[in-house]
């Protein structure tokens, strides 16, 4: 007869791999900044800082007569966007901290 071994632990071990890089990287936290007197993380401070950053553009493309030139608006100020909140965030965490 042949003995079977449990894999329980082996199971639990592939489970909790991948969660082990989520522990953190630093001991004094995820970076915030004090906004009308609450603590906001950075990460939401540069999306918004993004979406502002989308709609300038798209009010700058409309009132300089380049919306009906420039194809697929919507992609355009999402990428503007984009820019500009990762610009935020490498300012705030990044390499220009």
């Amino acid at each position: 007869m042949r003995k079977t071994t449990s894999r329980a632990p082996l199971r639990a071990a592939a489970t909790l791999a991948p969660a082990l890089p989520l522990a953190g990287c630093t001991s004094r936290g995820a970076p915030s900044y004090v906004l009308f007197g609450a603590y906001f993380p950075l990460w939401l401070v540069s999306a918004i800082v993004g979406i502002i950053g989308a709609i300038v553009a798209h009010r700058v493309f409309v009132a300089t007569g380049w919306a009906a030139t420039v194809p697929y608006q919507l992609a355009v100020c999402t990428a503007i966007g984009l820019v500009v909140a990762v610009i935020v965030w490498l300012a705030g965490t990044g390499p220009f901290a």
